[in-house]
């Protein structure tokens, strides 16, 4: 059986690697990303079974990824993650469907637990 691939895109390199890292001592496979638009234009990207993807960032914003998923018909759930303090942001995600809404720096148990939800609805889907 293929392990799931789970992607995280993120401008910020060392949390790519570190997300990437827990991921995969989960028994995941992890793609990353260093934007939304790189992600986009990978082919490795559609067979995500999960995004993890910072908000903040350079160019398309993910909370911008999340809404051209959205229109392309794609449900791949999504965990977001931030180092800013935004409610207004939060509930839009979240009411468009985000997995989760993380604060950085975050505990990794927080992220486990983000991600065995998202994957479990996935699957209930």
């Amino acid at each position: 059986m293929d392990k799931l691939v789970i992607s995280i895109v993120d401008d910020d390199e060392l949390v790519r690697d570190g997300v990437r890292d827990l991921v995969r001592s989960l028994g995941y496979s992890a793609n990353t990303y260093a934007s939304a638009e790189a992600c986009l234009k990978s082919d490795d990207f559609w067979s995500s079974s999960c995004v993890i993807a910072d908000i903040q960032m350079p160019g398309m914003s993910g909370a911008d990824l999340q809404t051209v998923l959205i229109a392309k018909g794609n449900v791949i759930p999504i965990i977001f993650m931030t180092a800013f303090v935004d409610d207004k942001m939060r509930r839009r995600v979240l009411d468009a469907g985000a997995s989760g809404y993380l604060q950085k720096p975050f505990d990794d148990n927080a992220l486990v637990q983000c991600l065995e939800r998202a994957l479990s609805l996935r699957d209930s889907a």
